[in-house]
This record gives C-alpha cells, structure tokens and sequence, in this order.
C-alpha cells in the first residue's frame, strides 16, 4: 500500500469569501457536488471540532458516504476536513481493516484572494491506494 497525496488547483472569478460560502452553503454544496453523485449532500455542522456526514446514493437507492470531522474552519481562507470513518444506510463505522487503511486522511482547502480572483488550492493527504 501507499500513501498519496494530490494536489489540485483552480482560480476562481469571485472573491474568497463567495467561493468560501458557496462551498459550503447547504443548496449550493449540492450543487457543485452533484457532478460526483447528484444525491450527494451533507449532514452536520461546518464548525471546528463537529462532527459532518458527507451522503450520497448509490445506483440502487441505498444511502452511504463518509464520515468526518471539521478539524479546522477558517471562514473565507481555510478548510480542513478530516474523514474518520463510512456511512452504510444509517450505520457509522469508524473500526475495522477497511477503515483504519485511510481514516485520518485529510481534505484542505485553502482561499486566497488574487486581484479580483480566488485561488482555491485543494490537497488530499493520507489517502491510500493499492
């Protein structure tokens, strides 16, 4: 197994805080989620320290995702979002071989301002792969 880490970049024609809250406002999450799984949505609280459910179906109507921590929110310059475990139907599993290969990875988003633009960094850290 290895341990990979990504990278991603974008700029964004709108100021930080906008993409910030566009991000993670309930109605527009879904959105631009949607492209990943139209059903996906959230459940919980954007807030340092809460625990978030980050839901979809799949093809067969049966709910499921991940299971996860805000462990930092920096409004309109930082996101780190920590996944601790899966979500089967309304089951939480945070144990168990299939878990404990990627619980603790994280997923950061980083906003900063440039000129009239945003530029959103993105990195996945501690994700496995086989």
């Amino acid at each position: 197994m290895n341990i990979e880490s990504l990278h991603y970049e974008i700029k964004i024609d709108a100021d930080p805080n906008k993409v910030y809250l566009a991000m993670i406002g309930d109605d527009t999450y879904k959105q631009w989620t949607a492209i990943f799984n139209p059903s996906s949505h959230f459940r919980g609280s954007w807030d340092k320290g809460s625990k978030i459910l980050f839901v979809g179906c799949d093809e067969e109507g049966n709910e499921g995702g991940m299971v996860s921590r805000i462990k930092e929110n920096i409004k309109g310059k930082f996101i780190s979002i920590e996944h601790i475990g899966e979500l089967k139907g309304t089951e939480e599993i945070t144990t168990g071989a299939n878990v404990e290969a990627w619980s603790g990875s994280l997923e950061n988003y980083s906003f900063e301002a440039d000129g009239n633009q945003t530029h959103l960094k993105i990195d996945l850290l501690g994700g496995v792969t086989a």
